[in-house]
């Protein structure tokens, strides 16, 4: 084992990616990015598409950039591929598209999910197969709509690869599922880290589309058809981003800490041996996904900063800086306190043409005047998500039992103050903030972990939670 094990971590995320390069040295990890760029969906005819062909360039191009990175004489010794959750690609024996890959907010997915949560039987009877609740972006509902919309598919496709498990294929040539982003899909077993069949069954999509998934730390070979990669590992990580965000966590060994992955979405959730199921748990739509090694990350998920993401659209005047969103965070905690917050669980915030006109009309069905700048929608969308936060975390301890005593937070909401503190405040218990590249950081040490450098994610979280950086936010501040 060298002394420095260097890594590249592709972090592909709704709205950017990035390619970071990882060193390892003496027990600790430093940080590199190399490459950033931009991502987003593209309606055509209607409906809602990725461009994966520009996502791979970028990919391309960020781990030539991590090589040229190294030091003189040095090797990578692995990449590992995240994305976000239950989007997929439907490909043939050599691994060709066959179909274009739909992006998780297309309104396709609301006849199907309108009926199943009409049909109160299928619908306890799922949950009770998969612990996964009825929600739009569900890959079971997507690959559905497809069946049935283009029932030829069927010939045609021979694989459904998540996105990571696509990119990893590219990579190495291997198509293999990994558990943590098939978790995300409305279709695997909550009981074992098989397919459901009673899923595949009532949502009339082929078995054979995919293979038993494979857990995090799997090598699947080494880089193909990239000379200045070559001999480099690909290792399946764990390919949901959340899973990875959650994975860098430095957290109690004794189970006290609820973690929150803040950005497009806020995932609110924490570890366990068990899943969280029963109808309270369906009624509160607890998301029973995977780590990596196939333990359970009961989560929920809360809108998160799209809600943000959305208004910036409607301003032409917006933040494009650390330090002009340092300024707007400053005039938005100036603001009184909300007389009223938003309902962050509203559907209609999923993805309307206007985020503004949408907050706007549910504060004038409260009887409330919308805010008249930027700086009030922030102070608005930061009091509304904390409050979001705590009832997650009131959701859980009631039907677990468990007394949560801190709350962990990454991502980019994690370096918003604003929104720290309204979580806080509305929870009642201190709220720690990482300066911690979460996603990336988990990523890393599952690679750490296969490659031998690093004992298990116990021993790599200990080490890093000594190294961060972190702001602790009080309650009633």
């Amino acid at each position: 084992m060298p002394a420095t094990v260097y890594a590249a971590a592709v972090d592909l995320g709704a709205t950017s990616g990035r390619v970071i390069l990882g060193a390892w040295t003496r027990n600790r990890l430093t940080l590199r990015e190399v490459h950033r760029f931009p991502n987003s969906f593209h309606t055509l005819g209607g409906h809602d598409y990725w461009d994966l062909g520009t996502l791979w360039q970028e990919v391309q191009a960020g781990l030539a950039q991590a090589v040229a990175a190294l030091p003189q004489g040095a090797k990578l010794a692995s990449v590992g591929v995240d994305t976000w959750g239950v989007d997929y690609a439907l490909v043939n024996d050599l691994g060709r598209l066959v179909f274009p890959v739909h992006a998780y907010r297309d309104a396709r997915t609301q006849a199907g999910l309108h009926r199943l949560a009409n049909t109160r039987a299928a619908l306890a009877r799922l949950y009770a197969a998969t612990g996964v609740p009825n929600v739009f972006y569900n890959s079971s509902l997507q690959l559905a709509e497809v069946v049935a919309a283009c029932p030829a598919i069927e010939d045609l496709a021979t694989r459904c690869l998540f996105l990571p498990d696509y990119f990893n294929f590219l990579l190495s040539g291997r198509m293999a599922n990994e558990l943590s982003i098939a978790s995300t899909s409305q279709l695997l077993d909550v009981h074992s880290t098989q397919w459901s069949r009673t899923a595949l069954n009532h949502f009339r999509i082929p078995a054979h589309w995919f293979t038993p998934p494979v857990a995090a730390g799997t090598k699947l070979g080494r880089v193909r058809g990239l000379p200045a990669l070559a001999g480099v590992q690909v290792i399946a990580v764990p390919g949901h981003d959340t899973a990875c965000a959650y994975d860098a966590m430095p957290a109690a060994p004794d189970g006290s800490d609820l973690y929150i992955s803040s950005g497009t979405w806020s995932l609110v959730g924490f570890e366990s041996d068990i899943p969280v199921l029963g109808a309270d748990a369906l009624a509160a739509r607890i998301s029973n996904e995977r780590i990596g090694d196939g333990r359970y990350r009961p989560l929920t998920n809360v809108i998160g900063l799209w809600l943000l993401e959305g208004t910036l659209k409607d301003f032409a005047s917006r933040p494009t800086t650390d330090r002009e969103w340092a300024r707007l965070i400053t005039a938005a905690e100036r603001r009184p306190a909300p007389a009223k917050l938003l309902d962050v669980a509203d559907p209609a915030f999923a993805n309307p043409p206007s985020m503004r006109a949408t907050i706007d009309r549910q504060l004038r069905k409260l009887r409330v005047l919308p805010p008249r700048d930027l700086a009030g929608y922030v102070r608005l969308i930061c009091a509304s998500l904390g409050h979001g936060h705590a009832a997650a975390m009131r959701n859980f301890e009631r039907m677990t039992g468990r007394k949560f005593r801190r709350i962990l937070i990454v991502g980019g909401g994690s370096k918003n103050r604003l929104l720290c503190q309204a979580t806080a405040d509305a929870a009642g218990v201190p709220v720690v903030s990482f300066s911690l590249e979460g996603t990336a950081v988990g990523n890393l040490a599952s690679q750490l972990i296969a490659l031998r450098a690093v004992k298990d994610l116990a021993t790599f979280r200990r080490h890093l939670g000594a190294t961060l950086k972190q702001t602790v936010y009080t309650p009633g501040k």
